[in-house]
């Protein structure tokens, strides 16, 4: 058995552990603390369908949540949880990004080594460009002009022209790692950086000369999964599962300024003004900087289990976390099932509103 492969079935069972905690708590009628604060769960959505889940993308302009759902991809109203649309056709997809000047949207499907590429408008499939197995997280970097795939088993990032010919055309030149990459962000003057899962780093890209430049720990946090960023102060932050840390770093240098406990399970981070890391056992913890160069925790939002993953829109600062509700897990299970048509989404707002 590959390593990463064994590294699949460890997280699996790691996850099992998360859920049946959860599970246990949720039977026993037990409260998390932290209750109180500037967030609260406001709203849910609920979708149903079918299909698991992964990232969820938030499209601010016209308020449009982009849901991938194991073989399709739900078009959701950010404002009602309404389906605008259902995109078909993909195997196991993760991640959606949009880069609305092209006016076209790429979602990565691992199963399938490729990425289905639609139209924004029309939500019409355009057809597919050819990448690498585990194609996973996906992002437009403005700097490069280039949509950045991460794929995770073989430890490569896959840059894609947005407005490649999609019937003679194809990716450009793969990026070696060295690792096994999870999510990514871009600063937008050049440079992305990549969650290393198996080697508790993030690699440093110049997406100019599309090359590794650097490789800095995560410690004291391990098995870096969530990524996001603060553009403007240079800081990135990291979800890590072992140990469970939120880690604040120097995006220009990789110093660590700050880490935080976290809850079990997380998947993704955000930043809007405020961080936050969502976490399977139904905790997202919120980070403050409370004075320049000086972070704390401020509060710990309840939520359902398995929202692990989020979307941020910046206009209304309203977070969208998917998840689902779960049968009692079996003996010897190593990942939870959804009940069928219990899909939904937890809609996280500042207080008051």
């Amino acid at each position: 058995m590959k390593m990463n492969k064994m590294m699949h079935t460890v997280s699996r069972l790691s996850l099992a552990i998360i859920f049946i905690s959860s599970f246990a708590r949720a039977q026993s009628g037990a409260s998390a603390p932290g209750e109180a604060g500037p967030y609260h769960v406001s709203q849910t959505f609920h979708v149903g369908g079918e299909g698991a889940w992964d990232y969820l993308t938030v499209d601010p302009e016209h308020k449009l949540l982009y849901v991938p759902r194991s073989t399709h991809t739900m078009v959701l109203d950010a404002r009602t949880g309404k389906t605008v649309a259902d995109i078909p056709g993909q195997k196991r997809n993760h991640g959606v990004a949009i880069v609305p000047g092209a006016g076209r949207g790429f979602i990565t499907d691992g199963n399938d080594a490729s990425v289905t590429v639609f139209d924004l408008k029309t939500y019409a499939v355009l057809g597919k460009i050819k990448t690498d197995e585990d194609s996973d997280g996906v992002i437009y970097d403005p700097a490069s002009g280039k949509v950045l795939v991460v794929c995770g088993d073989p430890g490569l990032l896959i840059p894609i022209a947005p407005d490649l010919d999609l019937a003679t055309g194809s990716a450009d030149a793969k990026v070696e790692l060295g690792g096994k990459p999870e999510f990514l962000a871009a600063d937008g003057k050049g440079r992305a950086f990549i969650n290393l899962v198996d080697k508790d780093q993030v690699a440093v890209v110049d997406t100019k000369t599309m090359k590794v430049v650097a490789k800095w720990p995560t410690t004291p946090g391990g098995s870096p999964v969530g990524m996001s960023m603060d553009v403007a102060k240079r800081r990135l932050f990291i979800g890590c599962r072992k140990p469970q840390k939120l880690v604040v770093m120097d995006a220009d240098n990789g110093k660590v300024l700050a880490d935080f406990p976290i809850g079990a399970g997380v998947d993704a981070t955000k930043f809007d003004g405020d961080i936050f890391a969502s976490c399977a056992d139904g905790t997202l913890t919120v980070v403050r900087e409370t004075t320049p160069g000086k972070f704390q925790v401020i509060q710990t939002v309840q939520t359902p289990r398995g929202a692990r993953t989020m979307g941020v829109d910046l206009t209304t600062h309203t977070l969208y976390l998917p998840t689902a509700e779960f049968l009692p897990p079996a003996q010897g299970q190593t990942r939870p099932v959804p009940k069928p048509d219990t899909f939904k989404i937890v809609v996280v707002t500042p207080s008051g509103k």
